[in-house]
């Protein structure tokens, strides 16, 4: 797989720990679909503005359900410094 831009800093939030822990799952796989353009559960319109924004270099946004249902977010900063794996209730 060839990433199709930098992820920065790697972080993650409490809660998104504790949620990988509860499902009993790695966060590498869903870091690397992220990084591949695979954007997850997201609408088709976000898919799309999250193509764009590869392009235009703003933020990329990626949610995925984990194997029990609970949803997770990762988000990459516009100037690719840092990427952040979190739930959307801790946004």
């Amino acid at each position: 797989m060839r990433p199709k831009f930098r992820l920065g800093h790697l972080v993650a939030t409490p809660g998104a720990l504790d949620a990988f822990k509860e499902a009993s799952v790695g966060f590498i796989p869903y870091v690397s679909r992220h990084l591949a353009g695979d954007w997850g559960d997201i609408s088709k319109e976000d898919a799309a503005e999250n193509e764009l924004s590869l392009k235009e270099g703003f933020r990329l946004l990626s949610a995925y359900h984990l194997p029990d249902g609970c949803k997770i977010w990762i988000i990459t900063e516009a100037d690719r410094s840092a990427t952040t794996i979190l739930l959307p209730e801790e946004y």
